[in-house]
């Protein structure tokens, strides 16, 4: 199992051919309390850097971007009645959604955790 990063603070962890989306602790801790998340449709087509969810807080609202391009085969509706799941633990049980991963070289691409450290410093 594999986790990778975008710049845009998304983490998505590889199993086989689907990866599991969330946002890192770092971006959960920007955004403050999570009232709201908007998740994609179970069946939707994204490609790498779609818009493929929101996350609204107390601060702002924020869009959520495809890692990598596939299709949504799994949301975690744990979000929609619980939102604040993704400040408790928001690189486990807040995953957002799992995606049937269809270009595997966009993984390399993405950062690595000491990669996404130094992002955050």
């Amino acid at each position: 199992m594999t986790t990778k990063f975008t710049q845009d603070h998304e983490y998505i962890r590889i199993e086989g051919s689907t990866g599991i989306v969330g946002i890192t602790n770092y971006a959960q801790e920007q955004l403050g309390d999570i009232v709201f998340v908007e998740l994609p449709a179970v069946g939707t087509v994204l490609k790498k850097g779609d818009e493929a969810a929101v996350v609204e807080s107390v601060k702002a609202a924020s869009e959520i971007y495809a890692p990598v391009s596939g299709e949504v085969v799994e949301v975690n509706s744990l979000l929609t009645d619980a939102p604040g799941t993704l400040n408790s633990d928001a690189e486990n049980t807040g995953w957002m959604f799992k995606i049937a991963i269809s270009e595997a070289s966009e993984i390399e691409k993405l950062l690595d955790a000491d990669g996404y450290a130094e992002l955050t410093l």
